[in-house]
């Protein structure tokens, strides 16, 4: 039975490490795209708007947060896993909620991603930030699910093998976007 339970975890860990490499893949073309277009002529630079920088600080504390909610879930204590699961999902929809601030504020200073007064910068920035965000919406749905089964009590100290696989997501999705933000801080 143990047995079972580790080949369980180890194959489930397994497949979200190879859908994270394929993610890579992804976002390493779309990067790779980015700094190829920054060579055209008509590439224009600009500073991020405000709304990135507090939502790479939000994204940054929901990774503490799920840290905190998995650590507590080993140590049985059911009362703060919940309280910091909830805390990083008011987080995860705080990050959302500034990254659509951010491109609002492109908009105010004229640089938009298609149309009249678009440029391939803005578009390339809006492109990734966006592809990123699918992938917030689902960790947010991941928050959700792991969230309702620990109100659920199916994690226990010793198996909570959902929590963990959500968490190597959610981490990733955080750690994903502080890289695209230095990206666009030091190419844009």
């Amino acid at each position: 039975m143990i047995m079972d339970a580790q080949v369980k975890s180890r194959a489930t860990k397994q497949m979200m490490y190879v859908a994270i490499i394929s993610m890579i893949m992804m976002f390493a073309g779309l990067t790779s795209a980015y700094v190829i277009s920054s060579k055209r002529e008509d590439w224009v630079t600009f500073g991020l708007p405000q709304g990135l920088y507090i939502s790479s600080i939000l994204i940054m504390l929901s990774s503490v947060s799920y840290y905190l909610a998995k650590k507590n879930i080993h140590k049985n204590n059911r009362a703060l896993t919940t309280i910091f699961l909830i805390l990083t999902l008011v987080l995860a929809v705080g990050f959302v909620a500034f990254q659509v601030k951010g491109f609002n504020q492109l908009r105010e200073v004229g640089l938009y991603f298609t149309g009249e007064g678009s440029v391939v910068s803005s578009s390339m920035l809006v492109v990734i930030s966006f592809a990123h965000l699918l992938h917030v919406a689902a960790g947010l749905i991941v928050l959700l699910v792991v969230l309702i089964n620990h109100l659920r009590h199916k994690y226990k100290p010793n198996d909570a093998l959902g929590l963990e696989v959500g968490g190597i997501f959610w981490h990733f999705v955080d750690v994903l976007w502080i890289f695209l933000f230095l990206f666009f801080y030091f190419i844009t």
